[in-house]
């Protein structure tokens, strides 16, 4: 039997940041009675089978209503399809309406999750290998583990408490120029962010537009939570408020629809001039790619999804009604708990902290101990309560004494329970980890 040596395979199959998501599923596998604050799931209380057939016929009779033949509609369900994607009108309405982002239909590419829409954006975009991307700092692993693939180096960006700070951004790029390398690119989440839960104000998004013009950066925004607020009206997308084709935007209907589709889509509506003089989209390039990497994105995913919103007359803000409503609730919950069991006297003494989102899945905890994958296990076999370490969302190392906590997956007595699991756990360890003196 032929026999591989791993350190001739690509460095990045070697890197335990790919490794982070398996961890984290073997840990759930060991301990299935622990409660899992763990991942950033929708709750599937709203899913509901019996209506994707519902979905589909939707889909379907939107095709038919359009004038398409059966032959027609057949060969769209059934067949490879272009590979932009088949429901790039129908997205492109739905922006519009709850986004108020609005752009051509052929600016759009339909991709497998967001996740997809990573990788075609970064390949398109770096093209040498001095080539990099700024990321905030901590950072969704999705994005550093597609540069990790395509060896683009990834420069961190600190964020502030609410988000990434347009000043940093200049620092960061000018250091990375210093550095002998070409910034192209800056991703960022400026809604609830996976993992910080930050947000930035709309000031510093305006603010953040014109700095990255000023440095020749494309942005890569980022966007699946912006529908989950928990107190403010939602802040408009860096993509609505772009005037000069300087974001290229990430959507997903993982959090909004279902994740088992796995359907996502790029806006990237940048002009590229070709050698010859002609002009297309940077939507197009990225079909090119696309078609290389997975063809194109699988037509009953796209014809399910399409058929969701259409049924929800092209405003899934408004469908989502219900679960903004949930999710907003369970973040309350999470930090009503903390406040009750770490009051701010207790909190110090532990050497506690955490932050206040104002949206979203996730709440970070600041620990006086090493949350790292041996805490996890304790906290796991003793404690029967999942929660993720943060250190993997560091490009450049850090958050060792951090652990990230999501509301979304709970139902709320369910997620009270783990709570109370998880501030005994906190108590211990902290207690254990500042010595009989404290």
């Amino acid at each position: 039997m032929a026999e591989l040596a791993l350190s001739e395979l690509h460095a990045s199959v070697a890197d335990p940041l790919l490794d982070t998501m398996n961890f984290l599923n073997e840990v759930t596998g060991r301990y299935p009675e622990a409660v899992s604050l763990a991942p950033g799931r929708p709750y599937e209380g709203f899913f509901r089978p019996d209506r994707v057939p519902e979905y589909l016929d939707a889909y379907l009779g939107h095709l038919r209503a359009s004038g398409m033949s059966e032959a027609g509609v057949s060969a769209v369900l059934f067949q490879y399809g272009r590979t932009k994607g088949i429901i790039h009108g129908i997205v492109a309405e739905c922006l519009a309406n709850d986004e108020s982002i609005k752009v051509s239909p052929e600016a759009l590419v339909m991709t497998v999750g967001a996740q997809e829409g990573m990788l075609l954006t970064l390949r398109a975009l770096c093209a040498g290998p001095g080539d990099a991307v700024l990321a905030a700092s901590p950072c969704y692993v999705g994005i550093t583990g597609a540069a990790r693939l395509l060896d683009v180096p990834v420069v961190p960006v600190s964020e502030g408490p609410d988000g990434l700070e347009p000043g940093a951004v200049t620092a960061a790029a000018a250091r990375a120029a210093r550095d002998g390398l070409r910034p192209r690119a800056l991703y960022v989440v400026p809604d609830f962010a996976n993992p910080s839960g930050a947000s930035m104000p709309v000031a510093a998004r305006q603010e953040l537009l014109a700095a990255a013009a000023d440095a020749g950066l494309l942005i890569i925004e980022d966007n699946p939570y912006g529908f989950f607020t928990r107190e403010a009206e939602p802040r408009p997308t860096l993509k609505s408020l772009d005037q000069d084709h300087t974001v290229v935007y990430l959507g997903s209907f993982a959090k909004t629809c279902f994740p088992g589709a796995r359907l996502g889509y790029v806006i990237a509506d940048q002009p590229v001039r070709h050698a010859d003089g002609r002009r297309g989209l940077l939507a197009d390039e990225l079909a090119k790619i696309k078609s290389m990497v997975t063809v194109n994105t699988p037509s009953l995913s796209q014809a399910v999804i399409g058929g969701m919103l259409l049924r929800s007359d092209l405003r899934l803000r408004e469908a989502n009604a219900r679960a903004i409503a949930f999710y907003r609730d369970n973040l309350r919950t999470v930090l009503a708990a903390l406040d009750h069991h770490f009051p701010a006297g207790r909190r110090e003494r532990l050497g506690l902290s955490w932050n206040t989102p104002d949206g979203g899945f996730f709440t970070v905890i600041n620990v006086p101990f090493t949350a790292d994958a041996a805490a996890l296990e304790r906290s796991a076999r003793r404690y029967g309560v999942l929660w993720t370490p943060m250190a993997a969302f560091y490009p450049e190392g850090g958050g060792e004494h951090q652990l990230r906590v999501s509301s979304s997956y709970l139902t709320r007595e369910r997620l009270e329970e783990g709570l109370d699991r998880l501030a005994a756990f906190l108590s211990d360890e902290a207690a254990s980890a500042l010595g009989p003196a404290r």
